[in-house]
């Protein structure tokens, strides 16, 4: 189905009952996710548990210490993670898919998540008693994440002059480089390949809220500096001789544009590690059934991103319970698929 003729694509404003069936829908899974899993919880002590944690609200829940404990230490942080991680990975990829102008694009399209898992695994592979891993590895992961990014921008500008063909081009680079020096490192210490493999394929694990206070500002931030440019996102996506003749600072928007995704990127791979496709299956499933439009994109990314993250983070908890698959192995089952009608679709000149 051509562009022009796909209901929906023009609106530029967000329908209310839209966002309210969203939210609806990221509150229950958050809900399903706080009750399922190794310890099952009861829903009617839960939510008194939960109303019990609002100002002004006393209520007896009836709930022990340990269900107490395992719901605001364990699940609750996890289920806020991940919806931040599910949010920012969505956002972003909705974003370089409007800079770019190209439906393929993801979150790790610069050489973040070849940065971060070189970042990763160096720390990784060092000595736990000279270096605490618990904290160095998401610091790590952050900065080469940031680091990835900058130096495929850095090849790009150079080889490239900037524009959109060559930054992509200058990634895929990067990427394979720092790839290729990651795997060497793994040889090398093949002790430690276990722990270097449950970090790339992704995992929300917890120890509390240090993890979500860690990655809520960064993400916040970035998200809120994407939708600021989201009327510029729609001007973009005409092409960037339109934005120029509307008065659009069209390589300015970029730059920002692609810090921000970046920076949500690297705080999400930080405490994640790496979880691929949530980045194009979100943004494009809003997009084929609401509007293209980013003043509707952006906001339902957040939301439906979250929840799509929860969702994921469930079926990894309880498909082989009391074992856990890594997220990324669920996220990939789901959007591999997808990214290949994605990319049949594209070749076929079908706009998504």
């Amino acid at each position: 189905m051509s562009a022009p003729d796909r209901p929906g694509l023009h609106a530029t404003r967000l329908s209310p009952v839209v966002l309210g069936a969203a939210v609806l829908a990221l509150l229950t899974m958050a809900l399903v996710s706080v009750l399922v899993g190794a310890a099952d919880l009861s829903p009617g002590p839960v939510l008194a548990e939960l109303a019990d944690g609002l100002p002004g609200v006393t209520i007896d829940s009836g709930l022990d210490a340990r269900a107490s404990a395992i719901l605001w230490q364990l699940r609750l942080p996890r289920i806020v993670l991940g919806a931040i991680v599910g949010a920012s990975l969505s956002v972003a990829g909705a974003a370089y898919q409007g800079v770019f102008r190209n439906p393929l694009a993801d979150p790790y399209l610069l050489g973040a998540a070849a940065g971060a898992g070189l970042a990763a695994t160096l720390v990784i592979t060092l000595d736990p008693s000279v270096l605490p891993t618990a904290v160095t590895v998401p610091l790590a992961a952050f900065v080469g994440s940031l680091a990835g990014v900058a130096l495929a921008v850095l090849v790009g500008r150079t080889a490239g002059g900037g524009g959109t063909a060559g930054l992509v081009l200058a990634g895929v680079a990067i990427a394979s480089f720092l790839t290729a020096i990651q795997t060497f490192v793994q040889q090398r210490n093949a002790d430690t390949l276990a722990e270097v493999y449950t970090w790339i394929l992704g995992r929300l694990t917890t120890a509390g809220w240090s993890e979500v206070v860690q990655v809520l500002v960064p993400a916040a931030g970035s998200i809120a500096v994407i939708w600021l440019h989201r009327r510029t996102l729609d001007v973009l996506s005409v092409g960037e001789d339109e934005a120029a003749t509307l008065g659009v600072d069209a390589r300015g928007a970029r730059i920002a544009v692609v810090v921000a995704a970046s920076l949500a990127t690297a705080a999400a791979v930080a405490v994640s590690g790496l979880i691929g496709f949530v980045g194009i299956v979100v943004p494009h499933v809003i997009r084929l059934t609401v509007g293209a439009s980013y003043r509707i994109v952006l906001p339902l990314s957040v939301v439906v991103g979250a929840a799509f993250m929860i969702g994921a983070d469930l079926l990894a908890r309880t498909i082989v319970s009391p074992a856990e698959l890594p997220i990324g192995v669920v996220t990939a089952f789901i959007g591999a698929p997808f990214f290949a009608i994605l990319l049949r679709r594209n070749r076929q000149g079908v706009t998504m």
